[in-house]
């Protein structure tokens, strides 16, 4: 076996995942991080050539890349989401895309000087807006489920619509120049569409009944389900180049849809897998860029690229969402918000040299002025997102909140003295009753059912970073926070101490359960004695002349530290509270009897 082929392979995934660890620490978009590392281990360094290394598996590998990828992005689409913006994602699917189509093309000819053909061909590249990129950005944004609703569905389904046009205009320009050129695009393109759909939605659908009769063991339902991805997407290519993507996209909306009890798991699956293809590809793509191609780009090419980003997509949003009654800030930020991916990078890659063979030279212009573009998108978008959505009041703010589960006496206590200090705070009971007090607090309350599917899909939860599940019941508040934990981090889900004397919940698993929140002994039924018994919350803010040394001389041994809260708002629970670096200007939150 060739080592040269592994080494690479191997650098490319360290590379990858080495990039999406950095993005995480430094908060940053990971493909801003897989791009400068692909550029310097590619024509920088020289470190990777992936034509020259990976050879005649370049192609493929970014194919299934790319299909894996869009299957997991329709998974990520709930039908309830689409029930509240369908009038805006059908414009945008459809005018929207068709603009961006005619604009695009018809200012990359005119203003970038390519031939029609090519400009045609980048044109139907750009419609594509990157599930791989916007998804990122839109948790790092915590954006309003609305926006992102709209933002989600637009990149996913225009991603292989857009690949699809692409496919049908080269054809049309290598094959002849057949007459009623634009009939038969849209003739072609609408039964395609029709097909893959169809066949997508059995797919999806075939799968879920599998699964739910029990035709498929647990432990292969991921694997069966990879496998029936790759099978489907190979099948629909067969029939028209690229229509797989498609496919595999309905496939993924179906299967996503059908309340199965697995979904959460097949999704974290799929996740993983994606993570890895996506830094695979952008390294792959990045690293096999030649720098002097980028730097022939004339005032035209650049001209182009700001009229793309800075007019194109606002005329675009405006005019396909017209009269449809969307709120004025969520069209200001869907007009701005357009980053470009792996999609638009892996189509340009395989249509470039084919048009050039076909005999348009300007098509060398093409994987540049598509990768310049996806620089461009990416950097000013995904530096910009979070500002924009603070400003348009469309996303939360830096503050990390807390989810309560479980309204009791303590927690309501516990709720209002965060409140009071900043912290973003929601009370969730399925009882009214015992929500009763939160709500006469002032206190965001959600009264239901925490864990069911009306509640994932009414609450908003971009202001929570944190969750305390609080209620009498152990088993229950570990089921809360292994519900929460993929989505918050499992070092961000706390749990009460289990009770003493119940040998059953003591003997679960750590993997079973939520961080302990309190030292062991202050139980649920231990904190509402104290309750009753006239212990209070306090909040005491550190300085310089007051230390946390003079706070330990005046405490008590009963008193327990529930909550830090630093200079920066940030809130730390149980086993993150070092009480060896306290600083001042940071506020502790303890739990004791008033002091005499």
């Amino acid at each position: 076996m060739d080592s040269q082929l592994i080494t690479s392979l191997i650098l490319i995934i360290a590379l990858g995942i080495g990039s999406q660890w950095l993005a995480w620490r430094l908060k940053l978009p990971a493909i801003i991080l897989l791009m400068v590392a692909g550029l310097s281990a590619g024509p920088m360094l020289g470190w990777l050539q992936p034509s020259k290394n990976l050879g005649n598996l370049l192609e493929p590998l970014i194919a299934i890349a790319v299909a894996v990828i869009l299957f997991e992005g329709g998974l990520n689409l709930r039908w309830h989401e689409y029930r509240e913006t369908h009038v805006d994602v059908k414009r945008m699917v459809s005018i929207g895309l068709l603009l961006t189509w005619f604009l695009g093309s018809v200012s990359a000819h005119y203003v970038a000087g390519l031939s029609w053909p090519v400009a045609l061909v980048l044109g139907a590249i750009i419609v594509v807006t990157g599930p791989t990129v916007v998804m990122p950005l839109l948790k790092q944004a915590k954006l309003r489920r609305r926006p992102a609703a709209l933002l989600k569905w637009e990149g996913i389904i225009n991603d292989p619509i857009g690949a699809l046009l692409a496919v049908l205009v080269f054809e049309y320009f290598v094959s002849g120049h057949s007459q009623g050129f634009t009939v038969n695009v849209l003739l072609t393109l609408t039964l395609v569409l029709v097909f893959t759909t169809l066949l997508g939605g059995i797919s999806g659908y075939a799968l879920a009944w599998a699964f739910r009769k029990g035709y498929v063991p647990e432990h292969l339902k991921s694997p069966v389900m990879l496998a029936a991805t790759l099978i489907l997407y190979s099948l629909c290519n067969q029939f028209q180049e690229e229509a797989g993507l498609m496919a595999v996209t309905v496939a993924g909306v179906v299967l996503a849809n059908q309340h199965l009890r697995s979904i959460d798991e097949l999704r974290r699956f799929k996740e993983y897998i994606t993570i890895i293809l996506v830094s695979m590809v952008f390294i792959i793509l990045a690293a096999d860029m030649e720098l002097e191609r980028l730097q022939q780009l004339d005032t035209g090419s650049i001209a182009w690229l700001l009229l793309v980003v800075f007019l194109i997509r606002p005329v675009v949003i405006y005019l396909s969402t017209l009269g449809t009654g969307i709120d004025t800030r969520e069209r200001l930020l869907i007009a701005w918000i357009a980053p470009r991916g792996i999609v638009a990078a892996a189509v340009a890659g395989l249509f470039a040299p084919r048009l050039i063979n076909s005999g348009y030279s300007d098509a060398d212009q093409l994987l540049p002025l598509v990768f310049s573009l996806i620089t461009i998108t990416v950097i000013l978008h995904g530096l910009s997102i979070s500002w924009l959505a603070r400003r348009l009041q469309l996303a939360a703010g830096d503050e990390d909140g807390l989810l309560i589960v479980g309204a009791s006496p303590w927690s309501i206590e516990l709720a209002k003295v965060l409140q009071d200090s900043g912290i973003p705070t929601l009370v969730s009971d399925a009882d009214w009753n015992h929500l009763r007090s939160a709500r006469l607090s002032g206190i965001r309350s959600h009264h239901g059912q925490i864990l069911s599917e009306q509640a994932e899909q009414n609450l908003e939860l971009n202001e929570i970073s944190h969750v305390l599940a609080a209620t009498a019941n152990d088993a229950y508040n570990a089921l809360v926070c292994t519900h929460f934990s993929p989505e918050m981090g499992r070092t961000q889900t706390f749990q009460l101490p289990c009770h003493q004397d119940d040998d059953t919940t003591n003997d679960l698993a750590s993997t079973m359960r939520g961080r302990i929140a309190l030292p062991e002994r202050f139980d649920y039924d231990t904190l509402i004695r104290n309750h009753y018994a006239g212990w209070i919350f306090q909040c005491t803010t550190l300085s310089s002349e007051f230390t946390y040394e003079d706070y330990q001389q005046q405490r008590n041994n009963e008193e327990v530290i529930v909550a830090i809260l630093d200079s920066n708002k940030s809130l730390l629970l149980g086993e993150d509270i070092n009480l060896e670096r306290l600083d001042p200007g940071e506020i502790i939150i303890s739990y004791h009897l008033p002091r005499n």
